[in-house]
């Protein structure tokens, strides 16, 4: 059982925190690239509990900054965006995308006090579609994540996010909760209703899973498995890998390159960003005719984004409105009477509470997953606080590099990483690293 104070150990994150300061150990991902426009409005971002503007000049350069300007703290977000700098509309100051300061324009000739103040800016770095943040306090940062979703040409890559309202680590262990799978989703669907030959009908067959879960050099990874046709298994294999990102089996090994990063805004409030190749074989199961199930559709209609700290990225499907739940539709048709995963998934983490009161859990052996996801965060926190050692992937992200998730169907009688080490090699993937000690 996780108690009160590991609890609040794993789900705090402001500054000053055991978790906050593991997470600022890594570059954070913070927007997308086309929220920020040359010379456009300035972005309000709510990243690891700080409010920060995010701005891009005239150059291309991205600026983050804590959002108070440096001479009498009103916001920069109000800031005229011109000319190479962010300049506050109060009295005038100026800053560049380091935070130094170009202009005070308010101070008469001989009082200049530039090379005395600096905006607290964090440095940023952008990749593929992506903006990261690092906020740790190194000198010289590490190096950015390396999973291959992150690395895979913007053009192949579908790059979303979407924003939940509940602390980052319960919504992060849904993703990592394939058991809820065959209940929450498809749990009105039976299996003469679809394609005999999709490899996700197996776990209508068998909707209760076994697991094996196992520690890894880059955070925590498990195999779902049933029975398949006579003496081979059907496999799920996922993945945690530190600090935020889940990859999950959503479709055959051999395409599945995917990353969802769940990044805390504050600790109440998550940025999910998703990043999936386009070239993926289509995992959604579908009717017998090969027209989709209505209710497992994945796009989530959206709200207009506002200016506001959490005003980006919202479902309609909200809790305002029971996530548009039809009750009718749940008698019938639907486990959960709600249309859409990801709004059906933020019905379930978010209707827990702001942060779950994880000693009411009772948790089973379908949880071994969860409690891995969270035995490895709350090492390395630890580990950071009470040693100062460095955590896993800071330095290293590559060792993450060949970690891939999906479904496969394998004989019964081979060890499961065995089946998935040869399934990487099959899809010319580099050598598994060894698992975490």
């Amino acid at each position: 059982m996780t108690t009160e104070a590991e609890n609040e150990f794993l789900s705090r994150i402001g500054p000053g925190t055991p978790m906050g300061a593991l997470l600022r150990q890594y570059w954070v991902p913070a927007c997308l690239s086309s929220e920020l426009a040359a010379d456009g409005d300035p972005l309000r971002l709510m990243l690891l509990g700080e409010k920060l503007v995010a701005f891009r000049d005239g150059a291309g350069r991205i600026g983050v900054f804590d959002h108070r300007c440096p001479h009498r703290c009103a916001s920069l977000f109000f800031g005229r965006n011109e000319e190479g700098g962010l300049r506050c509309a109060y009295h005038g100051w100026k800053f560049d995308t380091d935070g130094n300061c170009l202009d005070m324009p308010n101070l008469p000739d001989g009082n200049d006090y530039r090379g005395r103040v600096k905006a607290r800016a964090y440095r940023a770095a952008e990749r593929n579609g992506l903006v990261y943040v690092y906020m740790g306090d190194r000198q010289q940062a590490p190096p950015l994540p390396t999973l291959e979703a992150l690395l895979s040409p913007p053009g192949e890559t579908a790059l979303f996010c979407r924003m939940r309202a509940c602390n980052w680590l319960q919504a992060l262990e849904g993703d990592v909760d394939t058991a809820h799978f065959t209940f929450l989703h498809v749990g009105k669907v039976e299996p003469d209703e679809v394609d005999p030959d999709h490899m996700e009908r197996f776990q209508l067959v068998e909707r209760a899973a076994q697991y094996h879960v196992e520690p890894t050099d880059w955070g925590a990874m498990y195999a779902a498995y049933r029975a398949a046709q006579a003496g081979r298994c059907y496999y799920r294999f996922a993945h945690f890998v530190l600090p935020f990102w889940t990859l999950f089996p959503n479709g055959p090994i051999a395409g599945n390159i995917l990353a969802q990063g769940w990044i805390p805004m504050d600790d109440t409030h998550t940025m999910v960003f998703t990043l999936m190749w386009k070239g993926a074989t289509p995992p959604l199961l579908h009717k017998r005719d090969g027209s989709p199930i209505p209710h497992l559709l994945r796009e989530s209609p959206m709200q207009p984004n506002s200016t506001d700290w959490f005003g980006r990225w919202r479902t309609v499907a909200a809790a305002d409105n029971d996530y548009l739940s039809d009750r009718e539709m749940q008698r019938t048709v639907s486990y959960s009477g709600i249309s859409g995963l990801f709004p059906q998934d933020s019905a379930m983490t978010e209707s827990i509470g702001e942060i779950v009161d994880r000693p009411l859990e009772h948790l089973v052996p379908s949880d071994r997953m969860i409690v891995a996801t969270r035995r490895r965060l709350y090492e390395a926190a630890w580990a950071l606080r009470e040693h100062g050692t460095v955590p896993p992937l800071v330095d290293d992200p590559e060792t993450a590099a060949a970690v891939r998730s999906g479904e496969i169907v394998a004989p019964a009688e081979r060890d499961w990483l065995d089946i998935y080490r040869e399934a990487l090699v099959a899809v010319r993937r580099p050598p598994l690293p060894h698992a975490a000690e």
